[in-house]
């Protein structure tokens, strides 16, 4: 076991100090835990105390008034990109 494991290890018990910190004095603030290396598919755990506070957010829905000024809008900015490139060009 060379410094590097020992210094990962150390890491990884700090971190699960600070997450049961966190969980018994009841606070928001919250580091996730680490594990070392790479992983394909990085999730982060959350402690079960706080995932079941968490309260779900309403998804956020788009009016089709707004959808249209948001395309005017960015057919307005296409156009003056156009048009600066055509003056440029000259």
């Amino acid at each position: 076991m060379g410094i590097s494991d020992i210094l990962i290890s150390v890491d990884r018990e700090i971190a699960r100090l600070k997450q049961a910190r966190a969980v018994l004095a009841g606070t928001s603030a919250y580091a996730p835990v680490k594990k070392a290396g790479r992983r394909s598919n990085s999730t982060v755990e959350v402690a079960p105390a706080l995932a079941k506070t968490a309260k779900k957010r309403k998804k956020r829905v788009l009016t089709p008034e707004g959808r249209e000024r948001i395309a005017e809008a960015q057919r307005n900015r296409w156009q003056a990109q156009k048009k600066a490139a055509s003056a440029s060009a000259k």
